[in-house]
């Protein structure tokens, strides 16, 4: 009486794991006898259980009877493993959040996709509104054209037979000659987008690698700061090699 309750814990959560970490002690698979003699479980806790996770790809059963871990575990640590990435570069894309007063971007392209991996905005550097996703707006933002640019002629003419030039505002390029030209044109380090995506914003971006994966990073500005992409551009290069340095790292 008056002593501090414990926490409040499910049993059967318990037992799931319990059971889950049992199974991925045997690589070759192991039996549901086996599995419910080793966790002290009912054999038909056991069964139900297993039946649960084979149901939700987190145990495979396989032709023989016996069990492995699933591959939504795989797609769980993988999910670890790119946060753990982007925990090492938050601290640099806030410090260029910082430096130049300007939302920061960090895109990435997959599975034929240019998808947003994080975004360090803040009162002072607000990030533009996305009122249209990355995916359907590469040929209109300066992080999905720095993308197309390095993209070689077979992936970025898959990329352009999948997605409709759409007109965000009256400057974005909605003719595929028009951007194919301007992508291939001579060119610096960057790519620019002075309000192609949305009205009142520019935006600067470089490229960036993780591995093999291509990617791009940026900043946003108000249009009427565009004076600043030059000292922009020569800070986004500096961090970008610092951004994919830390990517690359192994955890």
């Amino acid at each position: 009486m008056g002593g501090k309750e414990g926490p409040t814990l499910i049993a059967s959560v318990q037992r799931a794991f319990r059971l889950m970490e049992a199974v991925g002690a045997h690589e070759g698979g192991v039996p549901a006898k086996q599995l419910a003699r080793e966790t002290g479980l009912a054999l038909a806790t056991t069964y139900h259980l297993l039946r649960t996770m084979v149901h939700d790809g987190y145990v495979r059963k396989l032709d023989d009877g016996t069990f492995v871990l699933g591959e939504r575990l795989g797609a769980l640590h993988g999910g670890s493993r790119d946060q753990a990435a982007l925990s090492r570069v938050r601290p640099t894309l806030t410090e260029l959040r910082d430096g130049l007063s300007a939302a920061a971007y960090l895109t990435f392209y997959e599975d034929g996709e240019i998808r947003v991996a994080e975004i360090v905005d803040g009162p002072k550097a607000p990030r533009v509104d996305l009122w249209v996703g990355f995916e359907d707006a590469g040929h209109a933002t300066a992080l999905g054209k720095c993308v197309l640019r390095e993209l070689d002629g077979d992936a970025r003419a898959d990329y352009l037979s999948r997605h409709t030039l759409n007109d965000l505002t009256p400057r974005t390029i909605t003719h595929r000659a028009e951007l194919l030209r301007r992508l291939d044109a001579p060119h610096g380090p960057a790519v620019t987008d002075i309000e192609e995506y949305s009205l009142g914003t520019a935006c600067v971006a470089v490229p960036i690698r993780q591995g093999d994966t291509l990617g791009a990073l940026g900043v946003s500005l108000r249009a009427n700061r565009t004076d600043r992409l030059e000292d922009a551009v020569a800070t986004l290069v500096a961090t970008a090699e610092r951004v994919s340095r830390r990517l690359s790292l192994t955890i």
